[in-house]
């Protein structure tokens, strides 16, 4: 089940200019960062109302935020949703009839588990279902 939105991803080229412009933003200079190998990106994370604020910059150019970065620039990434399982929501959601990018979760940020849903079959919002391990 979706229990609430856990993130927003905001796709970046510098990082660090990135947390400076959202610190002045939102009014704090308390963020969490981390590497995310797996996926190629460095993150910087902001919670606001127990919602993350998530900057992605790419560590490579091969990674998936690079590729979308070049293509469509910086900006919104994704938006993250928040399950209790998230293998029991993609079998549902495929059963909807939603196309997916990921058929098993795989590790992401914040030491969660993720998959993604593919845009083509949700209003072209590319849309992550995680769960804490």
């Amino acid at each position: 089940m979706i229990t609430g939105v856990n993130h927003i991803g905001i796709a970046v080229k510098d990082l660090n200019n990135s947390i400076s412009v959202f610190s002045k933003i939102l009014g704090t200079d308390k963020y969490h960062t981390e590497t995310v190998a797996e996926q190629k990106v460095n993150v910087a994370s902001f919670n606001i109302g127990g919602v993350l604020i998530e900057l992605t910059a790419p560590t490579s150019e091969d990674s998936p935020i690079a590729k979308f970065i070049e293509k469509k620039g910086e900006g919104i990434h994704h938006i993250g949703f928040e399950s209790d399982n998230v293998k029991d929501e993609l079998v549902r959601l495929k059963n909807d009839g939603l196309q997916l990018i990921d058929n098993e979760p795989r590790f992401g940020a914040h030491e969660m588990l993720i998959a993604f849903l593919h845009p083509k079959s949700t209003n072209s919002v590319l849309t992550e279902i995680c769960q804490h391990k």
